[in-house]
């Protein structure tokens, strides 16, 4: 009886285990298969972004690679005539992506309007291509119009004449050559070692497109200035834009310092001819 019993036990246990391992070997096996493939995507945070012509369109987008399989996706644009395109993954700047299963990529696409860009509203069409598999992005730039900012001189003339010590007032002209308004323009100056420079007024708060104004730039230089050119730059700064204007600035010496230079020539000559006259005999 007690064997009996014994042997239906050893039965029941070995039953037990042979279904543990049948269990085990279906999850072994279920992992080991291929994981059922998804869908993929190709998203941007935003699709429509408005900029002057002259600036850049950026766009943050993800790429997904759904699919049970590694594969290398290719990146395409339908731009307008004169327009560039660019892509970047984490700062580097590709043309296609290699992506495994499942894979997320995040890629910034930056998009240069052409420079004669009318304003207006432009669809560009991005692709991911990977063999017959294609994703298209419907990306949006609107073009608002172009800054542009103009410094120059009433007549266009950069060079100047001044004598060592003085100063010299130059007539400025700041012109708005873009499309659109420019607010808070600065002026600026870089000048040699210890020149100074002061502009009036030194601020234009706003000026329209196509608009222009005078300032003055006041220049002064240092005494005891070498005789020579030198170049100064007077800059024009605005949150979109800057333009320089280099001038060259031609000092001169003083009528009265070289006078004044003269006079210790002959004074010195005067003095040696003294000391060989009293002690030469000697």
């Amino acid at each position: 009886m007690l064997t009996k019993l014994l042997h239906t036990q050893f039965c029941a246990l070995r039953k037990f285990t042979l279904l543990l391992c049948l269990l085990s070997t279906g999850q072994i096996l279920k992992a080991q298969l291929p994981a059922p493939p998804g869908k993929s995507s190709f998203t941007a945070k935003l699709i429509n972004i408005e900029a002057a012509s002259n600036e850049v369109f950026r766009f943050n987008t993800t790429l997904h690679n759904g699919e049970g399989q590694s594969k290398v996706i290719e990146l395409k644009a339908g731009l307008p005539i004169g327009w560039m395109i660019s892509y970047k993954v984490d700062g580097s700047q590709v043309t296609s992506v290699a992506m495994d299963a499942g894979k997320t990529q995040d890629i910034s696409i930056e998009i240069n309007a052409s420079a004669t860009a009318d304003p207006g509203k432009y669809k560009i069409p991005v692709k991911a291509v990977s063999g017959s598999d294609t994703l298209t992005l419907n990306l949006e730039a609107v073009v608002k119009g172009s800054y542009g900012l103009t410094l120059t001189t009433p007549s266009g003339r950069l060079s100047e004449e001044l004598t060592s010590g003085s100063h010299l007032d130059i007539q400025l002209v700041v012109k708005n050559s873009g499309t659109l308004p420019l607010n808070d323009i600065d002026l600026s100056s870089q000048l040699p070692s210890n020149w100074e420079a002061s502009f009036e007024p030194a601020k234009i708060p706003r000026l329209e497109p196509g608009k222009s104004q005078e300032l003055k730039a006041r220049l002064k230089v240092p005494d005891k200035t070498i005789a020579g050119d030198y170049a100064a730059t007077f800059t024009a700064n605005n949150p979109n834009g800057n333009s320089p204007a280099v001038f060259r600035i031609v000092v001169k010496t003083s009528v009265l310092s070289g006078w004044v230079g003269i006079v210790v020539i002959l004074l010195s000559i005067g003095l040696v001819y003294f000391l060989i006259r009293k002690y030469g005999r000697r």
